[in-house]
């Protein structure tokens, strides 16, 4: 099953196809800026029952270049099989294309960046034929973007820097610089970012001071995210409000009832076990005829 860290990993590019020419300087190469960018379809599969599909292709147009082509591969560890994959991916859309083709792998993780960017051939080593050399992005290159004014010029970089760090401890500090600078972009800015930036932590320690950091810092602001961050504060409170009555009033309450009250997520649940605490005779009374 395809995770949410690696569909921001790469789709991210699909948002905002001009940000591979702005990573590509923490490359060692100059990309120029893109007139023009087109996604193209993914499914690399022939008349084969071998199906061979990359994450994100993006076509670009350059003024000084002319078009070329740009695979984005999300990498979340290493994988023998994976380089061969890679190569033919490179060799079937320069032959479909009739373009250059670049290939770009995006990690989270320092042995997983320094694995899929050692170049592969594909012949013995007195004829290498074809070699592969990816560009990669990962933890060891991508920028440590802590100040809200550098991740206010340039949202989307910000976004990828926390995805790629996600599993450092300076992640912490990037997402606090993110949050701080959403709170001035528009919502049809921000709602993508929010979104890719959570995908992209994954279940990581992170993941949660982002949920509260767009609980908290961006209150104002309407996504998914948000509102489910909010319905779950919530349900927390009403679960104590609930567990507080029932023991204001001398009531027993049994370890059964109050894990049931605290695992309830449904604030209108938890409003109608509410006015039922008040004169209830018993804790267990609050769920009568459900």
């Amino acid at each position: 099953m395809v995770s949410p860290p690696h569909e921001a990993m790469h789709r991210i590019f699909q948002h905002d196809p001009g940000l591979f020419s702005r990573v590509s300087r923490f490359l060692g190469v100059d990309i120029p800026k893109p007139i023009g960018a087109t996604a193209l379809p993914t499914d690399l599969t022939e008349a084969s029952p071998v199906e061979r599909r990359v994450d994100t292709l993006l076509r670009f147009e350059t003024a000084e270049q002319g078009p070329f082509l740009l695979a984005v591969e999300a990498q979340g560890k290493k994988d023998p099989d994976k380089p061969a994959s890679w190569a033919y991916y490179v060799s079937y859309l320069r032959t479909k294309y009739r373009l250059p083709t670049a290939l770009l792998v995006v990690c989270q993780d320092y042995a997983t960046a320094k694995w899929a960017q050692q170049p592969v051939n594909s012949g013995p080593a007195q004829l290498p034929t074809l070699t592969l050399r990816p560009l990669v992005v990962g933890p060891h290159n991508m920028p440590v973007i802590t100040e809200p004014n550098e991740a206010r010029a340039d949202l989307i970089l910000a976004s990828l820097a926390a995805i790629t760090h996600a599993a450092e401890p300076v992640v912490n500090a990037i997402l606090k610089a993110l949050s701080t600078a959403l709170r001035d972009a528009p919502e049809d800015i921000a709602d993508p970012i929010v979104e890719f930036t959570a995908h992209g932590l994954g279940n990581r320690p992170a993941q949660h001071l982002w949920r509260n950091l767009v609980a908290t810092d961006l209150s104002f602001y309407k996504s998914y995210i948000s509102e489910e961050i909010r319905d779950e504060g919530r349900a927390q409170q009403g679960a104590q409000d609930v567990l507080l009555v029932l023991e204001q009033r001398g009531l027993d309450v049994s370890d059964e009832v109050r894990t049931r009250i605290t695992e309830c997520g449904d604030p209108e649940v938890l409003r109608h076990w509410l006015a039922r605490a008040v004169t209830a005779g018993s804790a267990e009374a609050v769920f009568e005829g459900e």
